[in-house]
């Protein structure tokens, strides 16, 4: 299938690392040019230097974007490659930890700082360009505990809620623009950083090293579901790159999870 992203630019925060830079590769091979975005620009040098194929059209951008100053960093570097974006993926986000009875309210603050301003502060950027083009795509990846939140981390998945209820606004704030704007909510994602701290877990619990078996015994405890395994970081990164087409154009305001069927209602 022709996705059609050639001469089309795409922006991947977070993109120096983990589901980011999948995000970001997959997006250049299927032929757009991708802005790699990482906060430092050790990262990007560490990102850039572990693409493969020198082919593909993948330059780094650097800035903060938890902060104003640090996403105009980004639009600036854009600028002075001469791009424009046409598609904005807001990969970057944190799961960060906590307990109701010990956070604090600055605590909160930062992971919605996180989670969701950093995301419209891009959005805030990119959109008046797509508007002008009359065509556009953002993506923001949120997670399946927007639907289901657990516990724990009750600051993270109200952050998140947050970015995924703004993702239904901002779509129809864009109505008639040529823009579509959707959310992709993945449960657990095979990432290397996963895989250690569940190792990490399974040495304590006395559960199996192995990643096939301890697989199992994550899906068991931890996240169950009809598919009886974790994602793949390609799996979250094909539909990304699906939405961000235009063969995608009537899918619109909507929040799509990636989960293997573990959250069970339609």
């Amino acid at each position: 299938m022709d996705l059609q992203l050639n001469g089309k630019t795409a922006l991947v925060s977070g993109a120096h690392r983990g589901t980011g830079n999948i995000i970001a590769t997959t997006l250049a091979v299927e032929g757009a040019t991708v802005a790699l975005h990482a906060f430092t620009q050790q990262q990007a040098d560490e990102a850039m230097a572990d693409v493969a194929d020198a082919v593909m059209n993948i330059v780094p951008v650097v800035g903060d974007i938890l902060t104003d100053e640090g996403a105009q960093q980004v639009m600036d570097q854009l600028a002075g490659h001469g791009l424009q974006v046409d598609i904005l993926v807001n990969n970057y986000g944190s799961a960060l930890m906590g307990k109701w009875d010990s956070l604090s309210i600055e605590q909160w603050i930062e992971a919605s700082n996180v989670n969701l301003f950093s995301a419209v502060r891009l959005i805030q950027h990119c959109t008046p360009h797509m508007k002008q083009a009359g065509w556009g795509r953002v993506i923001n990846l949120s997670t399946m505990g927007d639907h289901q939140p657990n516990a724990i981390m009750p600051h993270y998945y109200a952050a998140k809620g947050a970015l995924s209820n703004a993702s239904v606004s901002l779509a129809k704030e864009l109505s008639h623009t040529g823009i579509t704007v959707n959310t992709i909510s993945p449960g657990l994602i095979h990432t290397p950083e996963i895989e250690r701290a569940y190792q990490v877990r399974a040495q304590k619990k006395g559960w199996p090293m192995d990643w096939e078996r301890l697989q199992d015994k994550i899906v068991e405890h931890d996240f169950p579901n009809p598919t009886g395994r974790l994602a793949t970081r390609e799996e979250v990164a094909d539909l990304v790159v699906f939405l961000a087409s235009p063969r995608a154009g009537f899918i619109n305001g909507q929040n799509i999870r990636v989960d293997g069927g573990a959250v069970r209602y339609v």
